[in-house]
């Protein structure tokens, strides 16, 4: 005589076992996605760094002398020059005249990084400029990307000395 097993749908464990395998793909899946968003924020301000050079560079080519500013997300105000360099005193510049893009992505409201831009250490701001991106979310692994003109690359975080390369590929 055989015995008929009426479909009683799936036993507990079985369902335990399920969740168990999604929420471990799940978690995996997460943080790869994490970590692909950080790699392309990073990649933003490093490129975000580079036009800002460049536009540092025709600023340069026409004043001769760089421009230093500092930035938040409601706009960025120059430095000061110091006497005798570029004709001394501070450039004057509206938020809707500023000559430079002061932040990475498409809106300065929630920007990846903010930018700003000062004089190299031992130099003058005639001579050579030094500008920083600074995250504005959590990255203690690369912290602010920095570059000079001069052509120096570095950054802020605890990779500065463990995995340059994390920094500037």
């Amino acid at each position: 005589m055989m015995f008929k097993r009426a479909n009683q749908g799936f036993t507990l464990i079985e369902l335990m076992i399920t969740v168990a395998i999604v929420a471990i793909l799940a978690k995996v899946a997460l943080g790869a996605y994490q970590d692909s968003v950080l790699k392309g924020k990073r990649a933003q301000g490093r490129t975000a760094i580079t036009e800002l050079l460049l536009q540092q560079e025709r600023y340069l080519t026409q004043r001769n002398c760089y421009l230093g500013f500092s930035s938040t997300t409601s706009g960025a105000s120059a430095s000061a020059y110091p006497s005798g360099v570029c004709g001394g005193g501070t450039p004057s510049f509206t938020a809707t005249t500023f000559p430079f893009k002061y932040y990475s992505g498409d809106s300065a409201s929630s920007p990846a990084y903010l930018l700003s831009a000062a004089n190299c250490s031992g130099s003058t701001i005639a001579d050579c400029v030094q500008i920083t991106a600074t995250p504005q979310f959590n990255d203690t692994a690369v912290g602010s990307l920095q570059a000079t003109s001069s052509g120096t690359k570095s950054c802020t975080g605890t990779a500065a000395s463990t995995n340059p390369k994390l920094c500037w590929p």
